[in-house]
């Protein structure tokens, strides 16, 4: 029997976008997409949009379900009481995220599976905002974690998490991109341990890494500095001597 849940996002975030496409092109087309239209929608899709700037963008939400009997429901915010009503009506084992705010205690109530989140830097050691900036300046590895959500900022059990590989000349931009297909990536397979009934979450070490905001333009600066020069410590392809 398929899997029956929900899919959280904010309106036509491209991360989000990114990973339906991936999910239905595997088969795991949700049966319920709910949308936040809200100021903060708006601003973390630029945002976003800003950090793939001049990579492929993913097709619109619209575009990714033609032709599909998938409802698309629309809330100002996702934890509001609309949104939980919504999904108590739907019903789902589980509840996926595809970019959104903070999760609030009564809507992760609902789907009795739980939440999952596909965070876009490696869990535990860099949660929060923009980790693959952040992975950089702090010449850390990037990649992608999928995770059970909790009341905290990506602090949930780790289901998945997997290494993007960086090679020498790759660009800031490109890398973001390429960490949002993992992420999807790996959502995808995290649906398919759901049917299979083999998901197991392991807690993560609360004094390990640190939670981060939005990373300031001049550390980004640096950060991209450093894989333009080649100073980045994880390329795939090291240079020899």
């Amino acid at each position: 029997m398929p899997l029956h849940f929900a899919f959280l996002v904010l309106k036509e975030h491209p991360y989000g976008r990114e990973m339906l496409r991936i999910l239905l092109e595997q088969g795991y087309p949700p049966g319920l997409i709910i949308e936040e239209v809200s100021p903060v929608a708006d601003e973390e899709r630029a945002k976003f949009l800003t950090r793939i700037a001049g990579q492929p963008v993913p097709p619109t939400t619209m575009d990714l379900v033609a032709g599909q009997d998938i409802p698309r429901l629309e809330v100002n915010k996702h934890n509001a009481l609309a949104c939980q009503e919504m999904l108590r009506d739907f019903k789902p084992e589980l509840v996926v995220l595809g970019g959104t705010g903070i999760i609030r205690p009564h809507i992760l109530a609902v789907p009795p599976r739980g939440t999952v989140n596909a965070h876009p830097g490696l869990l535990p050691w860099l949660r929060g905002s923009s980790s693959v900036g952040w992975a950089i300046y702090k010449d850390m590895e990037i990649g992608s974690t999928v995770h059970f959500v909790e009341a905290g900022i990506d602090t949930g059990p780790i289901i998945l998490r997997r290494k993007l590989p960086v090679r020498r000349g790759a660009a800031y931009e490109y890398l973001v991109r390429q960490t949002i297909t993992l992420s999807g990536e790996l959502m995808a397979e995290t649906l398919e341990m759901f049917e299979a009934g083999e998901v197991q979450g392991t807690r993560q070490d609360a004094s390990v890494g640190e939670t981060l905001r939005v990373i300031p333009p001049e550390l980004l600066a640096e950060g991209k500095s450093r894989l333009a020069e080649g100073r980045y410590s994880h390329f795939v392809d090291k240079a020899t001597s």
